[in-house]
């Protein structure tokens, strides 16, 4: 699990979504909404990140039981 890249896209998906969320209050809905999906792309990568880190960890707690 890539920490830095992690916290880069979680960093890339609140900006996102404030610039959305800006942009629909502006009366701009087709950008903003743009904005938003980017946002919600940016966060579903990064929430598969963190569950194949938690995966990895498992598997490799699993080894360790069966290995000894």
């Amino acid at each position: 699990m890539d920490k830095e890249q992690i916290r880069y896209l979680a960093h890339e998906a609140a900006e996102l979504s404030k610039q959305g969320i800006k942009l629909i209050k502006a009366g701009k809905y087709k950008e903003g909404h743009s904005y938003m999906r980017r946002a919600y792309l940016a966060s579903k990568e990064c929430q598969s990140l963190i569950n194949e880190g938690k995966v990895q960890k498992t598997l490799e707690q699993f080894e360790e039981l069966h290995a000894g």
